[in-house]
């Protein structure tokens, strides 16, 4: 006889970064409410994510603050009091996360198989997801459901983005022209790509799609030195957005767009959870593990020449994940193939 697995009451997700890895976690969210809608499912998350995901509906959200430390864990710790959950899905192996689990109250404590596992991850779970390689992180972390008797079938996002958010949007990128959003920067800087790369692509996609090209990104140092860099480039003009919008904004800029070129970066999925074309560029990490779930054809995949380049071996040959973040590698990624991805990309899905 199959073991009859009860339905939990209460579901606690540890969760807390990046915003990449937030955007898989819903997918989880609406698995578990599309199967059990009176379950109450709690979702421990970073703060900034936070700001991404703390709408959905029929989610506590319980928020940590990273830069706070030992203060922000108290906070956590006085939000879970006296609670105990039937379940907790940990989904995230840093230290970190770790250590915060220990603040959770759960009969039953599912984490990562042990080769996906680090920092000590299992000492603090007592049971595991499936080892399986070659996963998207995405499917991986559908994976949670398994040990509670489901699987995910389906991948479905529906961030929520308020109407004003919408409307600022509209206000930033005015009228109905086809749009091609330019995120240049990850928050890992050895992912990042030569603005001058950038600035060939955006020409390309004016004088040869008669796109508008507008450029977004947030209000660090960076961010702002790249836009420049690329926009000084440019032959002709771009829309300058960075800094300039909020993490629901891009939710609503990247829908209006008719793709999204970028390096590995929380934009990158986010835009791609709003059902965006996206072209990721691909060599200091894996586009089949961490690419856009839904554009990965769409991407240009130089990762296995950075693993043959930097590490000496065939990309097949390195752990499942591994990252190849050495200055150099993104320059194994051509404004040519780049510019090849976007023409096909637009002969296969026209701008309306």
């Amino acid at each position: 006889m199959p073991r009859v697995i009860p339905v939990p009451r209460s579901i606690c997700i540890l969760r807390l970064s990046a915003l990449g890895d937030a955007t898989h976690v819903v997918p989880l969210v609406h698995t578990l409410r599309d199967a059990w809608p009176d379950v109450a499912i709690t979702w421990i998350v970073g703060k900034v994510e936070s700001r991404l995901v703390g709408d959905l509906p029929g989610v506590e959200f319980v928020a940590f603050d990273k830069r706070s430390g030992w203060v922000g864990a108290r906070s956590v710790a006085a939000a879970l009091r006296g609670r105990r959950f039937d379940v907790l899905l940990h989904c995230q192996v840093a230290l970190r996360a770790n250590l915060l689990s220990t603040l959770v109250q759960a009969d039953r404590r599912i984490g990562y198989d042990r080769a996906r596992s680090k920092d000590l991850h299992g000492l603090f779970v007592r049971e595991r997801i499936a080892a399986r390689r070659g996963e998207h992180a995405l499917d991986a972390i559908g994976s949670f459901c398994e040990p509670l008797g489901l699987k995910q079938t389906r991948v479905r996002w529906d961030l929520p983005v308020p109407s004003a958010e919408e409307e600022a949007a509209c206000a930033l990128l005015p009228g109905d022209e086809p749009t091609l959003l330019l995120n240049p920067c990850s928050s890992h800087p050895l992912r990042n790509w030569r603005p001058e790369r950038y600035a060939a692509v955006a020409d390309h996609a004016i004088a040869r799609h008669g796109l508008r090209v507008a450029i977004c990104g947030g209000r660090s140092e960076l961010e702002r030195r790249t836009a420049d860099a690329i926009l000084g480039t440019m032959r002709r003009p771009a829309v300058d957005l960075v800094g300039r919008d909020t993490l629901k904004q891009f939710l609503a800029l990247s829908r209006r767009a008719v793709a999204l070129l970028t390096p590995d970066s929380g934009p990158m999925h986010m835009a791609n959870a709003m059902g965006t074309p996206v072209i990721g560029l691909h060599a200091a990490s894996n586009p089949a593990r961490s690419g856009p779930y839904s554009s990965r054809e769409w991407c240009v995949d130089r990762y296995d020449a950075a693993a043959r380049r930097f590490r000496g071996v065939a990309a097949s040959a390195l752990p499942w994940g591994a990252r190849i973040e050495v200055p150099g590698a993104m320059d194994l990624v051509e404004a040519e193939a780049a510019i090849e991805r976007l023409d096909a990309l637009l002969a296969t899905c026209p701008p309306r």
